[in-house]
């Protein structure tokens, strides 16, 4: 039996979105935009009690335009600052967390967010822990599309679960 287009269509949709929603953990998808500027699932990775860091990603953060963009600056009212930091591993398989003056984003381009690798918001001075189910704002400046508030929800990750997976063995 052949199915009309028309109904295959709507179902190769929908099987689209339910594997994004399984890839971002199970967890419903979220996102916002400002000018040309589009971020999809912001979250955070719930915090080790006691601890007075945190981290927040976004699935993407995309331009959509075709002049550059970059995210300048973050905040929210969960931790007393926000800095933009990048991660990643040197010739010697040490890894480097830096602190860095924005996330450039060059016209029709997008860069993924996730635990331990590229740029993340490093939450700093947190005025209590991040616990799973959570949400929190934040708002982002973006040096030409402007300011944006998003909701940001406090998650375990998939790549947190498969790190504790490999050293429980």
């Amino acid at each position: 039996m052949k199915i009309p287009l028309a109904i295959r269509l709507p179902l190769r949709h929908g099987l689209v979105t339910a594997l994004a929603m399984f890839a971002l953990g199970n967890a419903p998808a979220h996102g916002a935009g400002v000018g040309d500027i589009e971020i999809t699932h912001p979250f955070a990775t719930p915090s080790l009690p006691g601890a007075t860091t945190g981290a927040a990603y976004f699935a993407t953060l995309a331009n959509t335009g075709s002049q550059p963009d970059k995210l300048v600056r973050a905040a929210t009212p969960v931790a007393a600052s926000v800095e933009l930091h990048t991660m990643s591993v040197d010739a010697q398989g040490v890894m480097r967390m830096r602190e860095v003056d924005g996330i450039a984003l060059a016209p029709k381009a997008s860069i993924r967010m996730r635990p331990g690798m590229g740029f993340h918001l490093m939450l700093v001075g947190l005025k209590q822990p991040l616990k799973e189910g959570a949400t929190f704002p934040m708002s982002l400046q973006f040096e030409r599309a402007g300011q944006i508030e998003v909701k940001v929800v406090v998650q375990t990750s998939r790549a947190q679960d498969a790190m504790a997976d490999m050293h429980a063995h």
